[in-house]
């Protein structure tokens, strides 16, 4: 008779006690015991007292990655955030503050995938609350290229924990080029094209709803202990 094989947390107990770790980052999957489940979002098991930080993160990531989008629009549209406090202050408690926690926990969780990329995005957006991208259109350029390579980096290994992950890592690597050209032209010809304004606001629109439909989508099928949500 094959040994009996005890569970305990993430581990697997051999008949000779030795313990078997699952991969890391792997996609989780709704369970009936009402784990965590998202587009290979961190933690759908728990293995101590922190729940998953997917949701918050994903949610606080679109929440802000949409408003960017929107006050990028052309004129009028746009013009209701130019100078108006709340974008930065957004940026840097929501976007910065909440994404670096989540990040934090996701790695003490052990999910090296979106620890990493919570933390990195957190970092992003609480700098980019304090830069001046009026008079400084080639550092802004500089510092959205920088990033671009930073997102490239994730959207290689996106596929790996699913669509709906991959897809929120390509339209953010497009939004990326799409800043970088705004950034760039906007110091060479001191002037962007309302065209231009449209495309780069609505690219980031949808990158934040995209994020937002996961982490929807993660707390829901959480809280059925069931896939509603499609990720």
């Amino acid at each position: 008779m094959a040994p009996k094989r005890v569970k305990y947390g993430f581990y697997v107990l051999g008949a000779r006690g030795t313990a078997n770790m699952p991969a890391d980052d792997t996609a989780m999957g709704t369970s009936s015991g009402g784990s965590d489940s998202s587009s290979g979002g961190p933690g759908s098991k728990a293995t101590n007292g922190w729940a998953s930080p997917s949701i918050i993160g994903l949610l606080a990531f679109g929440m802000t990655t949409m408003l960017y989008g929107l006050s990028n629009l052309p004129k009028p549209y746009g013009n209701g955030f130019v100078g108006y406090g709340g974008v930065p202050y957004t940026e840097l408690i929501l976007g910065g503050l909440v994404l670096l926690l989540a990040g934090l926990i996701a790695l003490y969780k052990n999910h090296t995938f979106w620890g990493s990329a919570f933390l990195g995005w957190g970092a992003f957006w609480g700098s980019w609350a304090f830069v001046s991208t009026g008079a400084h259109a080639y550092g802004a350029a500089g510092i959205a290229f920088v990033w671009l390579l930073f997102t490239l980096t994730f959207l290689i290994s996106s596929m790996k924990h699913g669509w709906g992950t991959f897809f929120l890592f390509l339209f953010l690597f497009v939004g990326m080029i799409l800043l970088v050209i705004e950034f760039w032209q906007g110091g060479a010809a001191n002037s962007i094209s309302s065209s231009e304004k449209w495309a780069v606001g609505g690219v980031w629109i949808a990158t934040g709803l995209i994020a937002w439909y996961l982490g929807t989508a993660d707390l829901t099928n959480h809280s059925y202990s069931k896939k509603v949500l499609p990720t």
